[in-house]
């Protein structure tokens, strides 16, 4: 398993050109938080240090091949006193993967501030590493995010609403110290908001073994954090009709503070057989 810190460093091949590194992996399609996570250090290394990333839009165009690398094209949409705008393409083989769009704005801009409490949940300590709840052949495929730990809350252990229809929650952290660089740890967070969030719309049917796959995903930023300290990831389906599942994610520290939000809808089609490479999927 590569380090985050080397699935992260994208190298500038020409202006506004980058390319990101190819890792072993047992999927047969590259993970959609590495090409998420890529394209958004890409745009960045375009951006000044005082504008910071407060909201990202992507497509998921095409699957990825994981053992080659991808080239990000960064269109510079608009460089603005407050706000900046970055449009990026992601491509293998000639052809888009993956498309992105980023904003970033400054932090000197002052404004009112309320949030939502965080939902009351065990501390992370008191529930099981997701690695050590797998049998051999999901452990065997899930090695591909040993350095994150991931804990879900039990259903027994969680205060729910009743008006929504599927809801799920997990604490995530990378599991090793990282660097102190700001951007660095939200490219960790996109990274790692790909992981399970799709698997939410499957809590009302556990039986169900659908075809799925990320199709776009969105993220807004709204406060500082670090990936390598206790994030809770509070999830919900609000709705699944016609092979499509509409997920959402809100994303907590341990002190409360909600630091990010996460819409993504996904593929989760049943009445078809299902692909060899979606048998690889364990993060939904």
């Amino acid at each position: 398993m590569a380090a985050i810190e080397d699935i992260l460093q994208v190298e500038r091949i020409e202006t506004d050109i980058y390319r990101g590194g190819a890792f072993p992996s047992h999927l047969q399609r590259t993970f959609g938080g590495q090409v998420a996570g890529q394209a958004l250090m890409s745009a960045a290394r375009t951006v000044d240090a005082d504008h910071h990333v407060h909201s990202l839009h992507g497509y998921f165009l095409r699957p990825g091949d994981p053992d080659i690398p991808a080239v990000f094209l960064v269109d510079r949409i608009r460089d603005g006193r407050s706000f900046v705008t970055r449009r990026v393409t992601g491509i293998q083989r000639g052809e888009a993967i993956f498309t992105m769009s980023a904003s970033f704005h400054v932090r000197t801009d002052q404004g009112y501030e309320h949030q939502d409490r965080m939902p009351p949940v065990p501390d992370p300590e008191e529930l099981t590493d997701r690695l050590d709840e797998l049998g051999e052949e999901e452990r065997a495929v899930f090695k591909e995010w040993r350095n994150f730990d991931l804990r879900i809350v039990p259903p027994e252990k969680m205060v729910t609403s009743p008006y929504l229809a599927a809801q799920q929650r997990v604490w995530f952290r990378y599991r090793h110290p990282l660097p102190d660089d700001t951007v660095f740890h939200v490219g960790t967070l996109a990274y790692m908001s790909d992981m399970t969030l799709l698997g939410s719309s499957r809590v009302p049917h556990p039986e169900s073994n659908p075809q799925v796959a990320s199709l776009d995903h969105a993220m807004w930023f709204m406060r500082p954090f670090r990936a390598d300290d206790w994030l809770l990831y509070d999830q919900t389906s609000p709705s699944a009709d016609g092979g499509r599942a509409l997920t959402q994610g809100r994303i907590f520290d341990r002190k409360g503070r909600m630091v990010a939000a996460v819409t993504q809808e996904g593929l989760a089609r049943t009445g078809r057989q299902m692909p060899e490479d979606q048998h690889a999927r364990t993060d939904r």
